[in-house]
């Protein structure tokens, strides 16, 4: 069985200014919309609005799963200038490793941004690489990275670096 959220479109918010706005809006005005789903999902998505904690109910969960989308989306269109972290775990006793990490990132200087190098124990490190740039370079440099002989996984995250 299917649940609606319901939220009439086109509706404000009766909450604070937008409420006293009448039928028109402005662009940060709070718009209402209606969402279905089947109960099941309603149900893991309660749970998760959970997790985010006491400051955060459906409404505030829904626009930031959006805003996510959104940076996301924004964040693979050539030429849009990105930032992101990569975070990469590797063995530092692996033949030479090290020093060609060090290259790609000596050769990259002008997009990363900064390095953090992590000892997780006497064999494993982690290590989170921030970088800046247009979103192919910033995704050719993460994939030259993680593509490099003795790393053993990571995720390249990306955000918007412009509004």
């Amino acid at each position: 069985m299917a649940t609606t959220l319901t939220i009439t479109p086109g509706e404000h918010a009766r909450s604070g200014k937008a409420a006293n706005m009448g039928a028109k809006g402005h662009a940060d005005d709070l718009m209402r919309f209606s969402v279905a789903m089947p109960e099941s999902l309603l149900m893991d998505f309660d749970q998760l609005v959970a997790r985010r904690g006491l400051a955060k109910n459906r409404s505030e969960v829904v626009r930031d799963l959006v805003r996510e989308a959104l940076v996301e989306s924004r964040s693979t269109l050539p030429g849009v200038v990105v930032m992101g972290t990569l975070t990469i775990v590797y063995d530092h006793h692996s033949s030479d490793l090290q020093n060609k990490l060090h290259q790609i990132q000596h050769d990259c200087y002008d997009n990363i941004v900064s390095t953090m190098h992590v000892h997780v124990n006497s064999h494993v490190c982690l290590e989170v690489i921030v970088l800046r740039g247009e979103s192919e370079l910033v995704q050719t440099i993460a994939n030259m990275i993680l593509g490099t002989k003795g790393v053993k996984n990571g995720k390249l995250v990306l955000a918007a670096a412009e509004g």
